[in-house]
Formats: C-alpha cells, structure tokens, sequence
C-alpha cells in the first residue's frame, strides 16, 4: 500500500484543512474542524488547475459545511505541486498552438487528459486505499467522485474500474474515447453542461451523457459558455451526494 502522510493542519473559515503526500503525490483532505466527518467524496480539478484552485476549494467547502462530507482531492499529473513530464511540455506547447491559432481544442485535449487519465487513476485508487485506513474514514463507508473538464476525462474510467465509489457528478467533456469505458459506468450520475460552450458542442456533451450506463443519471443543461457554469450547480451535487452518499451511510 502507497504511504499517506500528513504535512500541515490547518483550520479555515470552520473546515480542517491538511495536507498529505501520497508516496510522491500532493493531496488535500478537507473535513469538519468540528469532528469527523461523514462520507468521502474524491474531488477531481479541471486541466490548467490544481487542488488549491480558489473556486475548487471553495466547492470542497461547501461539500464539508452544507454536507457534512470529508473530500479528498489530489493534483493530477502534471498540475499544482508536481513536476510536468516531457508528455506534458509536449501537450501544453500543442495546446498553446491550437488556441493561438484559433483551430480546436478538442483533439488536443482529449488526446492529453486522456493520457492524465491513465495515470490518475492508479493513483486515486491508492489514495483510497490509503484513506480508507484512516479511522475517521474507515473502509465501509460510501464514497462519491465529483469533478468535471479533465476530472470526467479521469472520473470515467475510475469508475468503471473501482466498485467502492457508488455515486458521481460528471460533465463538460467531449465523448471521443471515452464512450465505451463510459458504458461500465453504472452508479448515480449528475451530469452538467453549458448549452452554448464555445469548446463543446451539445451533440458532443449529449452523447456522453447517453453513453453513461448508469439506469440513474439526470441532466443539467444550463445556458452559457464553457466557464460559466453556474454557482448553483455546486449546491445542487451537495444535494446529491446526500442523497445519495449520506442516506446510504445512515440507512
């Protein structure tokens, strides 16, 4: 098992902040400066940001103060505290291209958070399995994915492959690759999209919704382009994860 240790504790505005290397990779876990608290939700950042993103670290407070949630995040490959590869150089340089160009950046994006993708999610699954240990966590309780951008481009193929997380808020990605591992995704989905996103098209975001294997998902369509999804959309994933995370962990 990777080996998770704690580097700072920090309380801020009533949420517990610590932060924690995995072996080699930077984490965070927010929870209540009150006490334990209830189930975790993994929380993935979009690509260009990092775990200490203002507006990521304000939904993770709200997921601790609204839900009563311990959440996890980690940087991804590539982003915050950690080094860039020579992959990463290679699509950031490839990305900065297109966008000066003016051409799209889909394939580009795709192409790179698909690789992050396939490195993150060993890396989540031993994050779990190292929180899962801690005795505030513990190893029986529910657990929720919540991240869009890049951390659907992550959370997919997580979830088709780990079986303890029973619940996810998705959205904002294009289908490309990921509609076939987006068919062994079963559990409760909340999927979000911007109806007039610059990046990706309706029919692009509708159809990774449709290829979700999930018997439970709902759609959130809301007007507006590619960053400016609206606040709310915040409150209504901590909704959810009660519903769906704190109904199961009491019931």
């Amino acid at each position: 098992m990777s080996t998770l240790r704690f580097t700072t504790d920090t309380t801020v505005d009533g949420v517990r902040e610590r932060e924690f290397a995995l072996d080699d990779v930077p984490g965070l876990l927010f929870s209540p400066a009150s006490g334990a608290g209830g189930p975790l939700v993994l929380l993935g950042h979009g690509g260009g940001t990092h775990k200490r993103w203002p507006r990521f670290v304000g939904r993770a407070h709200r997921l601790v103060l609204d839900g009563g949630f311990t959440v996890a995040a980690l940087d991804a490959p590539g982003h915050g505290d950690r080094p860039r590869t020579p992959t990463d150089e290679r699509e950031v340089a490839a990305l900065r291209r297109v966008q000066a160009a003016g051409e799209p950046i889909g394939p580009v994006v795709e192409r790179y958070n698909l690789d992050i993708a396939r490195r993150s999610v060993p890396e989540w699954r031993a994050a779990l399995d190292a929180l899962a240990a801690l005795p505030e966590i513990g190893p029986d309780g529910p657990v929720g994915w919540f991240g869009t951008n890049m951390a659907t481009a992550i959370g997919i193929p997580l979830l088709a492959a780990e079986p303890r997380i029973t619940a996810a808020v998705l959205g904002q990605f294009w289908p490309g690759p990921l509609e076939e591992t987006a068919r062994r995704v079963t559990v409760p989905v909340e999927f979000v999209l911007q109806w007039d996103d610059e990046f990706i098209s309706r029919e692009s975001g509708l159809a990774l919704f449709d290829a979700l294997g999930s018997t439970e998902k709902s759609l959130h369509a809301n007007a507006g382009r590619h960053m400016e999804l609206p606040r709310f959309e915040a409150d209504s994933a901590v909704r959810f994860f009660v519903r769906h995370l704190s109904a199961r962990s009491t019931g």
